[in-house]
C-alpha cells in the first residue's frame, strides 16, 4: 500500500529531519503517518466508500426489502459467510505472501506470475467442483432447490480469486486511486443491478413488458441479488484481464514452495478470522433451539445489528489494507519500531473516538435498518469493542510477519477461533445473539493481547501501552455516564441526542489535550508550514 515517499534528494531529507525535530516530544513521524492517513483515506474511498456502498446499498437496503423475511436476510449472511471462508481458502492468502516475496530486491514480477499462477490453478478447480458438485453441496447447507444461487456466487468467488494478485499489485506498487477507482466501479455496478432487479423489474412487469414478465420472478429476489454481484465482479475482472498476456508463464518450483510454506499458516490465520468475525451465522443457526427458519431469522437480527458495527470494521479494514504493505516497505528502516508505535497509538484515537461517536448517536444510526431489525441494538457496543480489539491485533501482529514466524499468528488465531465456537455454545443458549458477541470481544481481546505478549520476545516494538488503555478507558467511560444519565433523565429522543452531543464534544476535548501534539503533526501540511 501506498505508505511512504521514498527520500531522493537532500531537501527531502532535511524537511524530514525538520518535521521529526517538531515532534520530538511524541517521537512522532509525522510524515510518515500523513502518509499511512493519507493511504487509509484513499483505500477507504476503494475498499470503505465500496464496502460503504455494498453494505449501505445493499446489505442495509436489504434489511427494508426484507423488512418481516429476517430469516431471508440471515440466508443471505450465511451464503456471504461461506464465499468469505473459500476466498481465504482459494485465495491461498497469496496478497500477504505476495507483499513478503514481491518486496525483495527484483523479485516483484517473478513473485506475481507465481501467485498468479497458483491462484488461476485453485480458481480452476473451484469451478470444476461446482458445476460437478453443486446439488451436492446444496444438500449439505440444507438448502435444496438452492443449486443456481450456490453456481452464480460460486462463480463470484472464482472471479475474485482471479483478481486478488492483481489488486495486491496495485497496493504494492503504491497506486491507491487505481485501486479504489476499480473497487468502487465493480461495486457501483453491482449495487446499480440490485436497484435493477429488485426497484425496475417489478415495475415493468407490473406495467406489462412481456420480455421481463417472460424471466423476472419475485421469489427469486436472492437469487437476483447475487447474479448484481457476479456482474460487478466480472467487470472488475475484464479490467484486469489483459495483464494475464503480461505475465511470464514460467512455474518456478522452489520459490512456489517458499511461498506456499509462508502463506500456510496465514491460511489458518485468515480461516480462524472469518469464523471469528462472520461465524455468528453458522453458529447461531446451529446452536439457538428453535427451528431452521426461526434461528435464521434471529442471526438476520443480529447480522444487521453488526452492519451498524462494521462502521468500526469498516475503519478497520481500510488501516489494515494501508498499514500491511506500509509495515513491509519500512521494516528496514532504523526508526520502524517506534513508527509502528506512533501508528499504534494513532489507531487507537481514531477507533476510540468512532467507539464513542456512533454509539452517541446510536438511537439515529440504527433508522437506517428495516423496523423488524432494530431488536438487535444491544449487541452493538459490545462488537464496536470487539472490532476495535481485532484492529489492535493487526497492529500487534506485525512481528509474526516480518520474522517469518507466520506460525505464531496461526496459532493465536486458532485458538481465537476456538474461543468463539467454544463460548458460543456455552453463552448462546443462555444469552441467545448477545452471547454470540461476548464470544467476539473474548476472542479478540485474546488474541489482542497474546500478540502483544509474544511479539515481544521476537520483534520488540515500544508501544505506549499506558496512553492506548487510557484512551480505551476513556471511551468505555464516556458511554457508561451516557447510559447512566439518559437512564436517570428518561427523555425524548431529543434530549437523549443532546446530552450524547454533550459527552461527545468532552470526550473530543479531553482527548484533543492529551494527544495534542499527535493530532497537529498529523494534520500539518507535509511542508511543515
Amino acid at each position: 500500500m501506498q505508505t511512504f515517499v521514498l527520500v531522493k534528494n537532500q531537501r527531502k531529507v532535511s524537511n524530514l529531519h525538520n518535521a521529526i525535530r517538531r515532534s520530538k516530544k511524541t517521537n512522532l513521524h509525522p510524515m510518515t503517518l500523513r502518509k499511512l492517513a493519507g493511504d487509509t483515506l484513499i483505500y477507504g474511498s476503494g475498499f470503505i466508500l465500496g464496502k460503504v456502498l455494498n453494505y449501505v446499498m445493499i446489505a442495509i437496503y436489504l434489511t427494508w426489502k426484507f423488512d418481516g423475511e429476517t430469516e431471508k436476510y440471515g440466508l443471505y449472511t450465511e451464503f456471504y459467510f461461506y464465499v468469505a471462508l473459500l476466498l481465504v481458502i482459494l485465495t491461498l492468502r497469496m496478497e500477504t505472501t505476495f507483499f513478503r516475496f514481491g518486496s525483495e530486491d527484483g523479485q516483484k514480477s517473478k513473485a506475481y506470475d507465481q501467485a498468479a499462477m497458483l491462484l488461476v490453478l485453485t480458481s480452476g478447480i473451484w469451478i470444476a467442483c461446482l458445476f460437478l458438485w453443486n446439488t451436492e453441496i446444496a444438500a449439505a447447507l440444507q438448502y435444496p432447490g438452492f443449486e443456481m444461487h450456490i453456481v452464480v456466487l460460486g462463480l463470484v468467488l472464482a472471479l475474485d480469486i482471479l483478481v486478488a494478485i492483481p489488486f495486491a499489485a496495485l497496493r504494492l506498487e503504491e497506486r491507491p486511486l487505481r485501486f479504489a477507482a476499480l473497487r468502487i466501479s465493480g461495486i457501483t455496478i453491482n449495487v446499480i443491478a440490485v436497484l435493477g432487479f429488485l426497484e425496475l423489474m417489478p415495475i415493468l412487469a407490473d406495467g406489462g413488458n412481456a420480455f421481463v414478465q417472460s424471466w423476472y420472478n419475485p421469489e427469486h429476489s436472492l437469487l437476483y441479488v447475487f447474479i448484481a454481484n457476479l456482474l460487478g465482479s466480472l467487470f472488475v475482472f475484464l479490467a484486469f484481464f489483459s495483464r494475464y498476456f503480461k505475465m511470464k508463464w514460467n512455474f518456478d518450483k522452489e520459490l512456489s514452495k517458499r511461498m506456499l510454506r509462508y502463506a500456510l499458516p496465514l491460511i489458518i490465520v485468515g480461516i480462524a478470522g472469518v469464523i471469528n468475525q462472520s461465524g455468528y451465522i453458522v453458529l447461531l443457526k446451529t446452536v439457538l433451539p428453535g427451528d431452521l427458519m426461526t434461528n435464521l431469522s434471529e442471526g438476520g437480527v443480529y447480522a444487521a445489528a453488526t452492519k451498524i458495527a462494521i462502521l468500526m470494521s469498516l475503519f478497520i479494514t481500510a488501516f489494515n489494507y494501508a498499514a500491511e504493505p506500509f509495515f513491509f516497505n519500512h521494516s528496514k528502516n532504523k526508526e520502524a519500531k517506534q513508527t509502528y508505535a506512533d501508528v499504534a497509538k494513532a489507531f487507537t484515537l481514531v477507533g476510540t473516538t468512532l467507539f464513542v461517536g456512533i454509539l452517541m448517536y446510536l438511537d439515529l444510526i440504527q433508522l437506517m435498518l428495516g423496523s423488524s431489525y432494530r431488536t438487535g441494538m444491544h449487541v452493538v457496543p459490545i462488537l464496536l469493542m470487539a472490532f476495535f480489539m481485532l484492529g489492535l491485533y493487526y497492529n500487534f501482529s506485525i512481528w509474526y510477519k516480518l520474522t517469518d514466524r507466520t506460525r505464531y499468528g496461526a496459532i493465536i488465531s486458532s485458538i481465537g477461533a476456538l474461543i468463539t465456537v467454544g463460548l458460543s455454545f456455552y453463552l448462546i443458549p443462555l444469552f441467545n445473539m448477545e452471547g454470540s458477541a461476548w464470544a467476539t470481544l473474548a476472542c479478540y481481546t485474546f488474541m489482542a493481547g497474546a500478540c502483544y505478549v509474544i511479539g515481544k520476545k521476537y520483534y520488540r516494538v515500544p508501544y505506549d501501552m499506558g496512553r492506548i488503555g487510557t484512551l480505551v478507558l476513556l471511551a468505555l467511560a464516556t458511554y457508561g455516564i451516557s447510559v447512566f444519565v439518559n437512564g436517570l433523565v428518561d427523555g425524548p429522543l431529543g434530549i437523549t441526542l443532546a446530552i450524547n452531543t454533550a459527552l461527545m464534544g468532552g470526550f473530543l476535548w479531553v482527548i484533543f489535550g492529551m494527544e495534542r501534539e499527535m493530532i497537529v503533526s498529523v494534520l500539518r501540511k507535509r511542508s511543515g508550514g
